[in-house]
């Protein structure tokens, strides 16, 4: 697993954790997308659509934009970083 830098070049930087990063099959990606929502969607789009197994983890997961906890409709702006948390076990 690496990292995948095939988005446009001002596309949000999107960081995937955990389980997140095996479903995707990479440690980060550039996506377009204006809101949190948009550029998941990309990321579903690109990863199998809504039936692969990214969309699954994605339904559970956290997401942090320029660290701070983000709704699917929060604005993704230009060079945003999203993390892409999935929730963990343990305490």
């Amino acid at each position: 697993m690496g990292t995948r830098d095939e988005g446009p070049p001002g596309g949000a930087l999107v960081r995937y954790w955990a389980a997140a990063r095996a479903a995707a099959g990479t440690a980060e990606e550039r996506l377009p997308g204006a809101t949190v929502g948009e550029v998941l969607a990309a990321a579903r789009a690109a990863h199998g659509g809504d039936g692969g197994e990214l969309a699954r983890v994605l339904a559970r997961c956290s997401v942090l934009v320029d660290g701070v906890r983000s709704d699917p409709a929060a604005p993704v702006g230009p060079g945003a970083v999203l993390e892409v948390l999935p929730p963990f076990a343990g305490g």
